[in-house]
């Protein structure tokens, strides 16, 4: 099916006039004015959300608006059905920056059709273990690739006239116990790995509003944390939107005031006139840092318009065609193919029946939590598959009590098909908010697998997921694994013409899979010593005794081999890099190489560039990723990509200076299709 994606005049013309929202010394002096005619009681009441908790207060003597709110990083929700699109982790998987501008501009125009102001995304705390349960939301394990997707999905989703909402800042790895659990990390590790999405998102998207996250940083909780809000993402990085707690995430009226925190959300439950009025009458507080509060959150609704034009826009329907298009190309780019032993594509013919069951068979799951979306309509991979058309017999087993398929019909026709089609994974109650999930897939599933290849030799697993999960019992048997993340609406449409071949997979691992939970590099750190605690107790801590040394770099280090390297995923041809070029280019240097697609199939290539230091003089990773380009190449044909590296690309973060530095010395260019599989190398002098 050849699907093409359509934007109206209208819409580009709003894109082009909403694209910058760069807060202006005139959105400051008019936001000093509006704060001036305030009283004490209105500017106390506007630093917390009010009504259902996704809104900020009017104040209608001063023509300043009802703001609202809505999560989230997927999709439009609070009371809405609308669009899903593909999570965070596949959006990231996509590898391309164009790609997920569009799934912004999309979330961008949804939010317009409902009225909402400021929509509660992108999701950007990096994918340190699997375990973690928003692993969904956010955009990998590796620092660039996140802080790419993440200007691109701002800069889309802020060119409509809405704000977006970086979230949470700062290392929010985990969801277990995270009211108490101090996320304890040295302060280039913090620099180099978990804040650079952030700065990005500040320096480079110019991002409305920063989220806080629930858990402590080096025992200070981060809605209250002035390292993290104050010094580094209002000092260092210049941010001047305004920050926000996430849902009851604070915890001390006066840490909330001195650390820099300018709205409490859901509501005030500490920012507000009983717990101020005695700060200000001590002397603990000042009149002025409330002021400065009100004048963040007011010079951001201005730098947006919002206090000069109505957020619902009518002519965008709440059902959106472009939404869809996005969807569906989000999903067709998104799936990684892990394992193929030829059996993909699908071969056509009723020689060839497809049977295809399993938990996720008849549904398309997503995460849980603020990240959960409710769509207008959705798509299974039963019902894309068979969608086909007629030369493919696809037969769906249902289960009868939900769990079991060995009714004797059942085993008949898995035997009778030519492939066996097993869809498997998470869902909003096993992978969500508030709490961590396991790495073994949910209960049944292995068996499900295991079940299948009684019968049939040649079983394919599809698998939805917002990370790395147990394969052990069934990996080796199995013909072939396509991860589809939590692919959104139209998933079941874009898997199923990829597994027929009528779309190559293009998907690339934003993480690494290991082959044992405790392969990853985090896994004796992950979790506190101590029994869970109660709200209110005593915070524990975890120690990111990793360092810089997680994700892939961890494994460069400890020479342990992933299952599934990061940057790793097949297509249904075959690429040959050469003619490796590096030359001085500006403040640093460019990369070119030639892509040969000798395949049998038009496919694009993800080519990954990463750096190394040859005598770094402090421990550096073997290698990290600095560019990379999604290409897409006829098959038999070339082509010629160049990636321009910057100086700063070579840098690392030094704590006796306090800023990223490149040591002159020598560097290995290194080119490749993963982190693992690399093609071509050089070395040049810095």
């Amino acid at each position: 099916m050849k699907r093409t994606i359509t934007i109206s005049a209208a819409l580009l013309a709003l894109g082009a006039s909403l694209c910058g929202q760069e807060i202006t010394q005139e959105h400051k002096e008019r936001a000093r004015m509006l704060v001036s005619q305030m009283t004490l009681e209105e500017k106390i009441n506007y630093v917390g959300g009010y009504r259902d908790g996704f809104h900020i207060m009017p104040v209608e003597r001063l023509g300043i608006p009802e703001i609202r709110m809505a999560d989230g990083p997927q999709g439009v929700r609070n009371n809405t059905k609308s669009t899903l699109f593909a999570c965070g982790a596949a959006a990231a998987a996509t590898w391309n920056p164009e790609t997920v501008y569009e799934m912004g501009t999309a979330l961008g125009q949804d939010s317009r059709a409902r009225g909402v102001h400021i929509l509660l995304g992108p999701g950007l705390n990096i994918y340190r273990s699997p375990l973690c349960g928003r692993n969904f939301e956010y955009m990998g394990e590796d620092p660039y690739l996140a802080s790419t997707m993440a200007v691109s999905y701002i800069k889309g989703v802020q060119s409509q006239g809405v704000m977006a909402t970086a979230k949470h800042f700062a290392l929010n790895n985990q969801e277990y116990d995270r009211h108490h659990v101090s996320s304890d990390a040295d302060e280039r590790t913090m620099h180099e790995i978990y804040f650079p999405a952030f700065k990005a998102a500040v320096e480079e998207a110019h991002v409305g509003s920063v989220m806080t996250s629930y858990n402590l940083v080096n025992n200070v909780h981060a809605a209250e944390n002035p390292y993290l809000i104050r010094e580094v993402l209002k000092g260092k990085w210049g941010f001047d939107g305004f920050v926000m707690s996430d849902w009851t995430s604070t915890y001390t009226a006066l840490g909330c005031v001195k650390g820099g925190l300018d709205l409490e959300m859901p509501r005030a439950f500490l920012m507000n006139m009983d717990e101020i009025r005695p700060l200000m009458e001590s002397g603990a507080i000042s009149e002025r840092e409330i002021d400065e509060k009100v004048q963040n959150i007011l010079q951001s609704l201005i730098a947006f318009g919002f206090l000069d034009r109505e957020q619902k826009d009518a002519s965008i329907p709440e059902d959106n065609p472009y939404s869809r298009e996005v969807a569906y190309r989000m999903a067709c780019e998104s799936p990684v193919l892990l394992k193929n032993n030829g059996i993909l594509p699908l071969k056509a013919g009723k020689k060839n029946s497809i049977a295809v069951l399993g938990p996720n068979a008849d549904r398309i799951p997503c995460g849980g939590g603020s990240g959960k979306v409710d769509p207008i309509y959705s798509i299974s991979l039963a019902e894309g598959l068979k969608q086909l058309g007629k030369q493919y017999h696809i037969c769906h087993l249902s289960a009868s009590d939900g769990q079991g398929y060995d009714s004797a019909e059942n085993i008949s026709v898995l035997k009778s098909a030519g492939t066996v089609i097993v869809s498997v994974g998470f869902d909003t109650e096993t992978e969500k908010e508030n709490s961590d999930r396991t790495f073994s897939l949910p209960q049944g599933q292995d068996e499900l697998i295991e079940f299948a290849l009684e019968h049939n030799k040649n079983v394919v697993v599809v698998v939805y997921a917002g990370g790395s999960f147990d394969m052990s019992r069934w990996h080796d048997r199995v013909s072939a694994i396509l991860l589809g993340w939590y692919p959104g609406q139209e998933g079941g449409l874009a898997i199923s013409h990829i597994l027929a071949g009528t779309v190559s997979p293009s998907g690339r691992l934003p993480i690494s899979i290991e082959r044992h939970l405790e392969d990853n590099p985090t896994a004796g750190s992950y979790y506190p010593s101590e029994p869970k605690t109660k709200r209110g107790s005593t915070n524990r801590s975890v120690t990111y005794s990793e360092g810089v040394f997680m994700g892939y770099r961890g494994y460069d280090r400890t020479g342990v081999k992933p299952l599934y390297p990061f940057g790793h995923g097949l297509t249904y041809s075959h690429f040959t890099y050469s003619g490796l070029e590096v030359t001085p280019s500006g403040d640093g240097f460019d990369v070119s190489f030639t892509l040969c697609n000798d395949g049998k199939h038009d496919a694009a290539e993800t080519a990954q560039v990463y750096i190394g230091a040859a005598s770094p003089c402090v421990p550096r990773p073997v290698k990290a990723l600095k560019g990379f380009s999604k290409t897409f190449v006829k098959k038999g044909e070339s082509a010629r990509v160049t990636i321009h590296l910057d100086r700063e690309d070579f840098a690392y973060y030094d704590t006796i200076i306090k800023d990223f530095t490149a040591d002159p010395g020598i560097y290995t260019i290194m080119v490749g299709a993963s982190a693992k599989d690399i093609r071509l190398s050089s070395e040049i002098k810095l």
